[in-house]
């Protein structure tokens, strides 16, 4: 870890719902949902930080917050267990006259504007806790500090098809913001933002406390304060980031961005020592593999039991593969068994999930999108809720959402098509 930088206020904004996530964020904020086995999704924002020199903290939750406390907690793994600065988290309370609720990024970030007005920094580094990536943020701030810039934002180049769910950026030779659209429908550009800003403190307080009073806000800074900038001739810049940076903010980039951890080699690389991403991680004992296993180009967590076969797949910790089971192109999160004989295929589980005896899930080439959620579940992969109990021999087809806490009673039949849904009679409130 780097030496501490006490000049720099870090936000981390993890109050997200993430309803493109489907059930992996019904029960839990995105930032808390599990990734490439041990992690979790913020781990990566955390890990940024640190690693960066940056250890003055502040993690604003709001969505379901109970997981992503109880991950982070006093901060520990990170070592920002810290006397002075480490990490606090933050939820929303009825602190200003009706408001108990963030209406927009930037609002959160105002409720809190005491953190901003009592602190020594300079700077604040604003970040989503919702993204796969690995930035040493130090240049950024650096290339603010040269420019005499009043904020900068972080930007990248992603594919033209995927530009339309970002904020579009262009910017003159001199690295200087000259147009700003927030998610259009038919992007001019593939330059977007990454949701990543440095603010110099008293202009951001000052651009806080002028968009509260502004009752047609949106109060969010991809909506309101970039372009609120723009039209004011503020000294905006931006920075180019060049490295893997991914938002996993649907099933299907999910899915894929735990694939590409299994490329040889990996874009993203967990294994490099001068950047290491931190984590809360249980005790477990060591990973087993039966010698009737067959694991190939996977992710075995430890405490993972596998007695059959694993294919291009990311097992959590303590997942069971019972002896035959064939487990392919899936993810499986923590405590979750697959019984004898069972074949997973593109299928992404959720934690303690159990998977009766000889059953199929993910089957066929019919990939009709679900029924229920055609824009979430559309490019075959099935998916699986937490704490689900799936019948023995029961068939799944692709595209399809088992849903938290099902039993093997709410199944109407033991063949369910593709596209299709299964609900639990009875919910229950377990986070």
């Amino acid at each position: 870890m780097s030496r501490p930088n006490r000049n720099v206020l870090t936000i981390i904004l993890a109050g997200g719902q993430g309803e493109r996530l489907s059930i992996f964020s019904e029960k839990r904020a995105k930032p808390a949902v599990p990734f490439a086995g041990k992690y979790r999704i913020i781990d990566f924002a955390l890990s940024n930080c640190v690693n960066s020199g940056l250890f003055d903290i502040l993690v604003l939750t709001q969505y379901r917050p109970l997981s992503l406390h109880d991950h982070i907690g006093n901060g520990k793994p990170w070592d920002l267990d810290r006397l002075h600065g480490g990490v606090r988290m933050v939820s929303p309370y009825l602190g200003r006259k009706d408001s108990d609720w963030y209406r927009g990024t930037a609002d959160a970030v105002y409720q809190n504007i005491n953190e901003l007005e009592e602190t020594d920094a300079e700077y604040v580094l604003i970040l989503g806790g919702d993204h796969i990536y690995k930035m040493d943020y130090r240049p950024m701030l650096q290339l603010h500090r040269e420019k005499g810039a009043e904020a900068t934002v972080g930007v990248m180049r992603v594919p033209l098809e995927e530009a339309h769910r970002f904020g579009i950026v262009a910017a003159d030779d001199e690295g200087r913001v000259v147009e700003f659209q927030e998610k259009p429908k038919q992007p001019k550009s593939n330059l977007v933002s990454m949701g990543i800003y440095v603010f110099n403190k008293n202009y951001l307080i000052e651009k806080l406390t002028k968009d509260a009073q502004d009752s047609s806000s949106k109060h969010d800074f991809g909506h309101s304060i970039i372009p609120g900038m723009l039209n004011a001739g503020d000294k905006l810049y931006a920075y180019t980031f060049d490295g893997y940076w991914r938002d996993v903010g649907t099933v299907h980039s999910y899915w894929e961005a735990n694939m590409e951890l299994l490329q040889d080699p990996p874009e993203l690389d967990l294994y490099e020592r001068s950047w290491v991403v931190y984590t809360r991680s249980e005790e477990r004992p060591s990973a087993v593999i039966e010698a009737s296993a067959n694991v190939k180009d996977s992710l075995i967590s430890h405490g993972c039991q596998v007695h059959g076969q694993v294919i291009n797949s990311v097992l959590s910790p303590g997942v069971i593969v019972e002896e035959g089971a064939i487990v392919r192109d899936s993810i499986i999160m923590i405590d979750s068994v697959i019984g004898k004989g069972s074949v997973i295929d593109k299928t992404v589980i959720d934690k303690e999930v159990i998977i009766g005896e000889g059953s199929i899930i993910g089957y066929g080439d019919d990939t009709t999108p679900n029924k229920f959620e055609p824009h979430k579940l559309n490019t075959g992969i099935t998916i699986i809720g937490k704490r689900a109990q799936l019948p023995a021999n029961v068939k799944i087809g692709r595209n399809c959402k088992i849903g938290t806490d099902v039993k093997p009673e709410d199944f109407p039949s033991l063949e369910l098509g593709s596209a299709e849904t299964v609900t639990a009679a009875v919910q229950t409130t377990r986070k």
